[in-house]
Parts: structure tokens; sequence; C-alpha cells
């Protein structure tokens, strides 16, 4: 024991250093724990912040046709981003999201213009419902080979995702010869007809495209917390090799993420080419981009294990209503562009900002439970 250690300094307690200490960091920690909150806020506060700018800007932005014409197109970003939650949470990305929008619509086309069969001498022209499902599941089947790709192979997800980001677009340009599919409103007489109905049909007032991202929206939330999918997923985002020793399914896991994504891609695709009755294989070019730029504004951390369906789908309408808000200010379709990128390199920025804070939070409050005083313990 050191002298200092004996005889601490005249008129100072012993205890009179460490609870300086102790106070000191706790203030600073109470002040991280308010710029955290801030942080965890963000998407709440950049949605508050355009609604008020672009309101005072333009007169038809808080309307309530523009509002439903607005949430219309938010509701394509959210069931793209919802499928991309799951990804990132597991740590992963999925960049193909986009080209299987493009995809699912050409292959609803196809179908729904007539499948020939040469063999038998038939045109097929399956029910609408048929054809939604056929689509969906195309979207699934490449989800699929992603998963496998990243789990079997272990091919990085990136790389994987980027391969099959030009394979689905080739075969959506394969399969209409690079056209367009025109009026795919159907014919009665054929029993195909209905298929505008998912991008203009308002049961109950509401465009069923607002429909489907809600249900989506509480499928997946109720997945994630009351599932134990949902308690898989963020063990393997948050540490992959601890899921997998605490008996985790995580090739399973990681494998129907991208199932699920790709399922959800091809269900926007659906919802777009009903929306204009026709479908392009160009269609959903960059929208991987305003997915994974709404996740991430919605403070889901890139390197997996924490995100959540609430700030995602405010995130969406971050991106919605900018894209919009823009479009009705008459800003260039070039500045757009320039704007979105910016928004998600800020996204990406300060998601790093708070992982930066939260170390110093928890450093702060380690130093506030070694520093505090211990309680003598009563003698006998």
């Amino acid at each position: 024991m050191t002298t200092s250690e004996r005889h601490p300094a005249p008129g100072i307690p012993h205890e009179a250093v460490p609870a300086a200490e102790a106070r000191a960091a706790l203030a600073r920690e109470r002040r991280l724990r308010v710029l955290d909150v801030a942080f965890e806020a963000r998407a709440f506060i950049a949605l508050a912040v355009l609604v008020v700018v672009f309101g005072i800007l333009s007169d038809s932005f808080l309307t309530g046709s523009n509002l439903i014409t607005m949430t219309r197109h938010v509701a394509i970003n959210a069931v793209l981003a919802l499928g991309m939650l799951l990804v990132i949470l597991k740590g992963g990305i999925d960049l193909s999201v986009g080209s299987i929008v493009g995809l699912s619509g050409v292959v609803a086309g196809e179908l729904l213009r007539g499948l020939r069969i040469d063999v038998l001498g038939v045109v097929l022209y399956p029910p609408v419902w048929v054809v939604v499902i056929i689509a969906v599941a195309v979207g699934g089947v490449v989800g699929t080979i992603n998963g496998l790709l990243v789990t079997r192979l272990r091919v990085a997800p990136f790389i994987a995702t980027l391969g099959m980001l030009y394979v689905a677009r080739g075969t959506a340009l394969i399969i209409s010869g690079g056209e367009t599919y025109p009026k795919l409103a159907g014919e009665p007489t054929l029993g195909n007809t209905g298929f505008s109905w998912l991008g203009s049909g308002r049961p109950l007032g509401l465009p069923t495209s607002i429909w489907i991202m809600i249900v989506l929206t509480v499928a997946v939330a109720v997945l994630l917390a009351r599932a134990p999918f949902g308690r898989w997923l963020y063990a393997t985002g948050g540490n992959e090799r601890a899921a997998e020793l605490s008996g985790v399914p995580v090739v399973r896991v990681k494998t129907l993420v991208y199932v699920i994504s790709g399922a959800c891609a091809a269900m926007a695709g659906l919802i777009i080419a009903s929306e204009l009755t026709s479908a392009a294989p160009q269609a959903g070019e960059s929208y991987e981009l305003n997915a994974i730029a709404a996740v991430v504004i919605g403070g889901a951390a890139l390197s997996g294990g924490r995100g959540n369906v609430r700030g995602t789908l405010v995130g969406a309408f971050v991106i919605g209503f900018l894209a919009d808000g823009l479009v009705l200010l008459g800003v260039s379709t070039f500045w757009q562009i320039f704007i979105k990128g910016a928004v998600i390199v800020l996204a990406v920025a300060l998601d790093q900002g708070q992982q930066r804070l939260q170390r110093r939070r928890s450093a702060a409050s380690a130093v506030v439970r070694a520093a505090a005083p211990l309680t003598p313990a009563p003698t006998a």
C-alpha cells in the first residue's frame, strides 16, 4: 500500500475523489443519453421537418388527395424495405430486389397475355390470383438462390446479390424480348380480369397498396416480436457464432430472410405493374437503394442485430415524402438523384455516429458504477 493510500490529503475525505468522478461521469452519461434519444428519433425528426418544410413551400403538399397519393408511393418502398430490414438485421444486404421488381412484373404480364404451350397446342390464361402466386413465388425462388449462395457457397452477400441483380434483370429481358407488356387489364371472356385491382382498387376508401403495406407491416412486426424466428434473427445478426453455439438454426434463418425479401420485392413489382397496367423489364431500377435508405434512416445498423419495423416504416415515409415533395417543387430529376444519394450517405454517417455515442455512453456508465463508493458492511 502506498503512502497516499494510507494517508489521504488533509481536509479531503477518502471517498471525495471517486465521488467527484462519479458525479462527472453521471452528468456525462445523462447528456449522452439525451443525444442517444435524439439519434434514435432521427427518422421521426426528419419526417416532421419534411412535412413542415414542404407544407410551407407547397400549398398542395398537405392536401388529402396528395397525402393519399404519396402514401401509395410510400407503400411500394415500404414493402421493399420490410423485406430488406430482415436481411440487414441478419447483417447482410440484398441488391437484387430492384431487378426482382421488374422480373415479377414481366412474369405477370407474360401469364396475363397467355402462356403458350406449343407441345399441346394450347394457350393458358390463368386467373389473377394464380398469376399473383406464381409471380411472388418467382421472387421467392430468386431469394432462395441468394440465400443458398450466401449460406452454402459462402459468397459474400454483396457479391451474391449483385450477381443476382444482373441475372434477374437479364431473365426479365429474355422473357419479354426487351419489350413492355401493355394493357394488363385482362379480358372477361378469358377469366383473367382484376389485375388492376392491386393498383387502383380502394377497399374501405384506401388504395389496395396501402392495405398491403399495413398487413405486411403487422405481419413482420409480429414475426420479429412474437415468433422464435425474430429472436433467432436478432441473435444471428448480433453474434452469428454465439447464436450458432446456442442452438439457433443460423443457416435456415439466413436463407429465409432472403426468401422473404425476394417475395416482398415481387409483390412490389406486382403493385407497380398493376398501377401502370403495364409491365416493363426495366421497372424497379435503383429501388434497392430506396429500400436500403429507408431501413438505415429508420435506425437499423448495417452490421446487423439492430433495427425495428416502426423505424423502417418511418424511413420509407421519409424517402417517399422527400421524392414527392421535390417533384411538387419542380426540382430537377438530376438534383433529385443527387439529394437521394446524399440522404443515404448522411443516414449511414448518423448510424456510425450513434454507435460511437453508445460506446461512449457505455464507458461513462461503467465509470459511474466503478467510481461509486462502496457501502460498508454492517458490523456485528
